[in-house]
């Protein structure tokens, strides 16, 4: 309950905010690689993102779980990673942030920085 899933397993949205703290904790724990898109409604280069992820999701399939974390909705959890501006990606694995960037990156450059780290 609370956790939604749209474009198949592209994008997870969690709301009830306990179980944002423990399924947040469980989902950056996988063994596939997880990209977190802290974003935010207003932000005009988070919605210039959003198709970009989607294209890098498709293209990656399986190696690569996406989710997009709302900063205004979950502001602990983005203080907890530093983010301070958005958009801000992060790549977790097994619980280890091994890539971020802030700011939105094209296709081509975001699947070149990750495509190594899967």
């Amino acid at each position: 309950m609370g956790q939604q899933s749209s474009h198949g397993s592209f994008v997870i949205s969690l709301e009830n905010r306990k179980a944002m703290k423990a399924s947040f904790s469980e989902i950056i724990r996988s063994e596939t690689p997880v990209l977190v898109d802290f974003y935010a409604d207003w932000c005009g280069p988070c919605k210039m993102l959003s198709p970009i992820l989607k294209e890098v999701k498709d293209a990656l399939g399986d190696r690569l779980k996406v989710i997009k974390i709302d900063v205004d909705q979950h502001q602990a959890l983005a203080g907890r990673y530093q983010v301070r501006g958005v958009p801000t990606m992060v790549l977790f694995k097994k619980g280890k942030v091994l890539w971020r960037q802030s700011g939105v990156l094209p296709r081509d450059a975001l699947l070149k920085a990750i495509k190594p780290l899967l």
